[in-house]
Parts: structure tokens; C-alpha cells; sequence
């Protein structure tokens, strides 16, 4: 007697069904890239006048002055990148500590409330942590840098006479101009905040993701938790983790509202940790409505093009670099 084996059969490629999902999803995918090539376009064109009228040196001056059609996106760059690193530095080892914590160490019971609490940061509206920024954490920071201003009078004087000269120092950085509250420090504390949940919640989910097995092994040797954290999850995550961290600095380089309320939005380069300064998306924000004049609102568009720039280019780093950590087991 003889068995006959009978293969199950399988859809034709090409069929109907297959069509129309290929068709639609390469729809989808030309829509995605003719928006963005429609916003280059758009944005180029409205900023050329400034372009031709302060070539490179847009990039590289630093006075922005409407009275006297001076336009130089210098100072807005340094803020926005000062600004976007520093949360990144301050955020990048509580999201993960947190993530561990979540992921590894916390009971069930006490998991998934923290998981909820952080993620709701996330879905809290620039505007409330701009007003929480203001209300909140402004007088405390007024009171310290009123301490500081005035138990270092003579250095005070000192940093007063350089920064009239256009010069700085190393100490002066860190001293207060005027104990106001407001400025690049605050900005970096809200968007230190604000940019938290998403590394954070990236970092926690791939954590998860560590197959089992990797872990038993190492405990298996004799590995403690910390060691089997450090040697097994962390490496195996990394991709992951590097994911949820240039999540989180892109959204640090475009965020808009609550900076511009707490940064001060001076259009000068930033000379104090405590000064007031501006960032390209926060500069966009308060005077794209009142730029009536052909130069002006060029110069502004030319800030919108750069800053879409920047974060395309670290979306593409971003990319080079997760996979480059990605191990190769699960490419």
C-alpha cells in the first residue's frame, strides 16, 4: 500500500488579494515621500530670499534683529542643540534605571502602575508642563540662583565685565546674570522631563524582549542579577534602547511651546547655563505671525528648513547606528 503525501497549497503570489495589498502599500509609501519631498520643496523656496541675501553666514551669525534686517540662525542653532543633548545626557540614565527597574525588579502589583505613570508623561500637552515649568519649578531655581548671586559678589562683577568685553570663562558659565528663574536651564529641566517616558518606555519593552533562555544561561553559570543585566539584557537590547533614546532627541530638537515659554527666547548666544537664549523651533513659534516683512518671514521659513534638516539627519544617524548595534542573531 502506498502513502501519498499531500502538500497544503499555497495561495498564488500573485494573486488578486496580494495585488491589491501590494498596490496599497506602495501607494501609501509614494504619499510618505511626496510629502516629503513637497516640504522641502515648499520650505526652499519661501526661504531663499534670505538664503541669497546672508548665504552661509545664516548659519553662522549670531544677531537676529528685524529692525535692522540682520538675520543669523547661529545662536538658535546652539540653543536648540544645547538644549535637545543636555535633556538627552539627563534623561538617558533615569529612563533606563527606571526601564531595569519596570522590567526586572519591580513586582507585578507595582509594574504596571509605574509603566502607566510613565507613559502618561508622555501624553501630558507641552502647555501644561510649560505652566507646571513656570509656576513650579521657576521660583525654585530663582532662589538658587539668587544664592548664588549673592554669595559670589565679586565673581558677579568679574562675569559682568567679560560678557560686556564679548568674552567668557569657565566659572562665569555657571553664574547667573540676574536671578530671573527662566532660561536655558529651565528649558533643559522641562524637556529633560518631557523627552523621559520615551526612552523609557522603548527601553522597558525591548527588556522584555530578551528571550528567556539568555538569562537561564547565565544564571546557570552562577551569574547575579546585576551581572545577567549588564552581560545578557542590556547587550541584546541595546538596538532597541538606541532607538527609544534618538526617539526621544528628536522630539527634544522639535518640541516648541513649553520651551518658548521658559527659555526666555533672547536671540543671542547663550553665555550663561542661566540665560535667556532661544531655539529654532521656539523662534519659529513667536514670530512667524508677526513677520510681515519679505525678509523676515524668509529668515524664519530658512530656520524651519534647517531644523527639518537637522532632524532628518538624525533620524539617518539614528538608523546607521541601530544597525550597526543590532546583533546579528536577530537581523
Amino acid at each position: 500500500m502506498t502513502n501519498t503525501l499531500t502538500v497544503p497549497k499555497r495561495p498564488s503570489p500573485n494573486s488578486r488579494g496580494d495585488g491589491v495589498f501590494r498596490a496599497v502599500i506602495i501607494g501609501l509609501s509614494l504619499i510618505i515621500i511626496a510629502v516629503f519631498l513637497l516640504s522641502i520643496f515648499l520650505l526652499g523656496r519661501d526661504s531663499l530670499p534670505a538664503l541669497r541675501e546672508f548665504g552661509f553666514g545664516f548659519l553662522t551669525q549670531t544677531v537676529w534683529n528685524p529692525v535692522t534686517k540682520q538675520f543669523g540662525a547661529g545662536s538658535m542653532i546652539a540653543g536648540t542643540l544645547i538644549t535637545a543633548f543636555a535633556a538627552l545626557v539627563i534623561s538617558v540614565p533615569l529612563a533606563l534605571a527606571s526601564a531595569i527597574f519596570v522590567a526586572e525588579y519591580a513586582p507585578k502589583w507595582l509594574a504596571n502602575p509605574v509603566s502607566y505613570l510613565v507613559e502618561l508623561l508622555a501624553a501630558v500637552p507641552s502647555v501644561v508642563y510649560g505652566l507646571w515649568a513656570l509656576f513650579a519649578l521657576k521660583p525654585i531655581l530663582q532662589s538658587f540662583q539668587l544664592f548664588l548671586f549673592t554669595r559670589n559678589p565679586d565673581l558677579v562683577t568679574q562675569c559682568s565685565t567679560l560678557h560686556s568685553n564679548g568674552q567668557n570663562s569657565f566659572a562665569c558659565f555657571f553664574m547667573p546674570e540676574a536671578p530671573t528663574g527662566q532660561g536655558l536651564a529651565l528649558a533643559i529641566i522641562i524637556l529633560t522631563i518631557m523627552i523621559l517616558p520615551y526612552t523609557a518606555s522603548v527601553a522597558r519593552d525591548v527588556i522584555r524582549l530578551v528571550p528567556g533562555d539568555q538569562r537561564e544561561a547565565m544564571y546557570a553559570l552562577g551569574a547575579t542579577k546585576w551581572e545577567v543585566i549588564r552581560g545578557a539584557i542590556l547587550p541584546f537590547a541595546r538596538a532597541g534602547i538606541t532607538g527609544g533614546v534618538i526617539l526621544a532627541l528628536g522630539r527634544a530638537l522639535g518640541e516648541t511651546l513649553a520651551v518658548a515659554m521658559v527659555i526666555g527666547n533672547n536671540p543671542e548666544f547663550v553665555k550663561t547655563i542661566w540665560g535667556n537664549t532661544a531655539t529654532m523651533a521656539s523662534m519659529i513659534a513667536l514670530q512667524f505671525g508677526d513677520a510681515q516683512e519679505a525678509l523676515h518671514r524668509s529668515s524664519i521659513v530658512a530656520l524651519a528648513l534647517l531644523l527639518f534638516f537637522v532632524s532628518v539627519v538624525v533620524n539617518y544617524s539614528a538608523r546607521l547606528i541601530i544597525v550597526r548595534l543590532t546583533p546579528k542573531g536577530i537581523q
